[in-house]
């Protein structure tokens, strides 16, 4: 996930490298953030989810989801197919084509996990390998809006006198200020991952086991979090380094009770399969915590990684499953990011699947 202005700086950038001006800079500028428009759907989902089945609203939100449908390659290639037929501009659609992929793959390389091949598949992943705050990829694009906004001022005959020196150095050297610019932002976009791979092959080495790349997240620059199932009741949580290797280790476990609950594990394997059946599916190593209370078990559900990391633009999440012992019947509340906790919809959650593990 890299902010909507970094991914305009970007497409500004294309502009300004292809040569373009007004409508068709624009325009670029347009499709370069076009996919973060995704807020608008996303906002007339959740309005209408909960008049929805269980079903219906699961495939609902792979297409209006945030980060879904507007995030996948079909996407792209459908926008790139209008505009090529719209326009019949070459360079333009060229332009339109990078300004579109590129937005996909600094979101895909960064922290948030994306479906990109839907409808083909409903499967997310992610490269994760460069941290959401990175310095490069949210300062790097300050400049070329700088370049189009002083531009844009003098056209208007604003800021007369103002920046002229700025301005000559960039006419002077446009094209190769334009070509060091994107040089260096592909080879931080190309490098990264690869680096990625070396650090988990070498904590894979260390540990014995098998570090999953995709769920190995960059918790800060240069600073990965892993975690694997160590055994049946604990889960192993790494904090690694490109230059230290593993620096710190933990161990998590994934059911614990408070209190006496003699069917804890039930009610821990019912909170799964129950989760398991929603969207967006935003845990990797699903934790849960059981307790009872005056006839009712209650089971928070959050990923085992939640409390070693700060800022995290995915995690965070916690979800607080409350069963009636008697009745069977149940209510779930989430809280993200640390807000206020919200009780969610009974369509979020195939409610038949309570009654066929009871």
């Amino acid at each position: 996930m890299v902010n909507t202005i970094s991914h305009l700086g970007v497409g500004l950038l294309i502009a300004l490298a292809l040569g373009f001006k007004g409508k068709k800079r624009w325009t670029i500028a347009f499709l370069s953030i076009l996919p973060d428009l995704d807020f608008i759907p996303h906002m007339i989902f959740f309005a209408v989810s909960g008049a929805l089945s269980h079903t219906a609203r699961n495939q609902l939100f792979y297409i209006l989801g945030h980060r879904e449908f507007m995030h996948s390659l079909l996407f792209i290639s459908l926008v790139t197919l209008i505009l090529w037929f719209r326009t019949k501009d070459r360079l333009l659609t060229a332009g339109g084509f990078a300004a579109l992929i590129v937005h996909f793959y600094m979101d895909y390389v960064t922290s948030w996990k994306m479906r990109p091949l839907y409808p083909f598949s409903t499967d997310s992943s992610i490269l994760g390998a460069i941290y959401f705050f990175d310095p490069l990829l949210n300062l790097l694009p300050l400049l070329p809006l700088f370049i189009v906004l002083v531009d844009e001022m003098k056209t208007r005959g604003r800021w007369d006198g103002k920046f002229n020196g700025f301005c000559a150095y960039v006419r002077r050297n446009d094209d190769k200020l334009y070509a060091a610019l994107i040089f260096v932002l592909t080879l931080w976009l190309a490098v990264a991952p690869v680096a990625k791979v070396l650090v988990v092959q070498h904590i894979s080495e260390a540990e014995g086991a098998e570090i999953s790349y995709q769920n190995s997240y960059p918790a800060s620059a240069g600073r990965f979090l892993s975690a694997y199932s160590f055994n049946d009741t604990h889960y192993r949580i790494l904090e690694t380094t490109y230059w230290g290797g593993i620096e710190r280790s933990t161990f998590v476990e994934k059911i614990s009770v408070s209190g006496d609950v003699p069917d804890a594990s039930l009610y821990a394997a019912k909170t799964g399969k129950l989760y398991y059946s929603g969207v967006p599916l935003d845990i990797d190593y699903p934790v849960y915590n059981v307790s009872e209370n005056n006839g009712s078990v209650t089971v928070v559900l959050n990923d085992a990684r939640n409390p070693y990391v700060n800022l995290w633009a995915y995690f965070e999440t916690v979800y607080r499953f409350v069963f009636d012992e008697e009745s069977g019947e149940y209510e779930v509340y989430a809280s993200v990011h640390g807000e206020e906790e919200e009780r969610l919809a009974e369509n979020w959650f195939e409610r038949e699947i309570v009654k066929l593990i009871s």
